[in-house]
């Protein structure tokens, strides 16, 4: 589970490195569904929730970029 903390210590390109590999992981955990190896289907909610969380402190770290430029 990704803290929201260790997120928002990282800069937006971290940030959107973690979304990048978080969905990648959640991509794997369905075809694994799919195929009937996954076991512990709970870790599909859990990453969907972080990735949820990550693109929200995401866009609060474009917003608070585009207001320092104006």
């Amino acid at each position: 589970m990704t803290k929201a903390s260790d997120l928002r210590s990282k800069d937006a390109a971290g940030v959107e490195a973690e979304v990048k590999s978080l969905q990648k992981a959640h991509f794997g955990l369905r075809m694994q569904k799919a195929t009937q190896q996954l076991t512990n289907t709970s870790t599909l909610r859990s990453t969907r929730r972080d990735i949820a969380r990550a693109k929200t402190i995401l866009g609060q770290k474009r917003a608070t970029e585009t207001k320092a430029k104006e």
